[in-house]
């Protein structure tokens, strides 16, 4: 049957009535809304007698909500600090006479200086081909590390004033969202029983997973048995390797786990080979035994149990890779070690 082009479905209508109700600024008719205070906690809304709840109304948007209230507090905290770097800065014997840059470059950032090496570290991690490596494009990098190096000298200059004297902070952090994350058949490594699990939604052919999984392996050395890694596969639908690297990995697991984080850790190494010759060489090279390997593998067996880990993850609101989840707390993309040991730290110390 033949569908009329105006059939959106009911999220092309909701899609639509959205835009609708946030452009309609002149309408001759708008919707009768009236603002007050809820009539109880917990209450977003109420329609006649029907009332609509506040658990029900952030219900799959809880971490478009976290991520706004992360900005908020942010942008707070960033003019936080900012106020006291100038108060410190004004208390400061040596600030007589210079201006608050001049200060920072001569007292503060005195030591930053960006190394080749440095730069060559960026350029490698961040990935960025050789043929656009032009000057200018050299000279902001440089310019980029340069700041880096000016906001850890800044923290660490505020770290040594406040040493003695704690700056209380009043502002509210936003609680991370939490989350059930079923991982009862995923492949998982570190200790089994652990106080701490970490749950990883990603895609092999995603350069941030590629990082995120580096990330991951010094968590693992740093913790050890205290935590327990869960992998669930989420891939992309515009990474055309992703789905087939996702089997690959299954059916290595299917041999033994040990194989499954090996041929992990190979396609996270060089993800320009993804490839079903090239998969095939990874495993051998892993140690899969071939025929089984090769006969799951073209049979898509565990087509059944990628498509479960996607809609699982829909319905947890991810919408890009990596997402991880510790003891079912959200914390979202590559984020940098000290991240997810926050988050551990306190899931260990309950």
């Amino acid at each position: 049957m033949k569908k009329n082009k105006f059939n959106l479905g009911l999220t092309g209508l909701f899609t639509v009535m959205i835009v609708f109700f946030a452009c309609q600024k002149q309408a001759d008719s708008k919707p009768n809304f009236i603002f007050k205070a809820a009539p109880s906690v917990g209450v977003a809304a109420k329609v006649g007698e029907e009332q609509i709840l506040e658990k029900d109304l952030n219900a799959g948007i809880e971490s478009d909500l976290y991520d706004a209230e992360m900005k908020v507090y942010e942008i707070k905290f960033g003019k936080l600090q900012a106020i006291l770097l100038e108060k410190f800065m004004n208390q400061d014997p040596n600030k007589k006479g210079l201006s608050n840059d001049d200060f920072l470059n001569k007292y503060i950032a005195k030591d930053v200086k960006v190394t080749d090496a440095e730069m060559e570290k960026f350029i490698k991690d961040r990935q960025i081909p050789k043929d656009q490596l032009n000057p200018e494009i050299r000279e902001r990098i440089k310019q980029y590390l340069e700041v880096e190096g000016k906001k850890l000298a800044v923290d660490k200059w505020i770290a040594e004033k406040t040493k003695k004297t704690p700056v209380e902070v009043y502002i509210s952090k936003p609680h991370r969202p939490v989350f059930d994350v079923n991982i009862k058949d995923a492949p998982f490594k570190g200790g089994a029983d652990a106080k701490v699990t970490i749950v990883e939604y990603s895609d092999f052919q995603c350069p941030f997973c590629s990082k995120a999984a580096t990330t991951v392996a010094e968590l693992e050395k740093k913790y050890g048995s205290k935590v327990k890694v869960a992998f669930k596969n989420y891939p992309l639908p515009f990474h055309s390797q992703a789905r087939l690297a996702a089997e690959a990995a299954l059916c290595a697991n299917e041999q033994s786990p040990k194989l499954f984080w090996k041929l992990h850790d190979a396609m996270f190494a060089d993800q320009t080979k993804l490839g079903k010759e090239d998969l095939m060489a990874s495993a051998k090279k892993a140690g899969v035994k071939e025929a089984d390997f090769k006969t799951c593998l073209e049979a898509t067996k565990y087509k059944a149990v990628i498509d479960a880990d996607m809609a699982e993850g829909q319905k947890l609101g991810i919408k890009s890779t990596p997402t991880f989840f510790i003891n079912g707390k959200l914390v979202n993309g590559a984020q940098p070690v000290e991240v997810f040991s926050e988050v551990i730290d306190e899931e260990l110390a309950k």
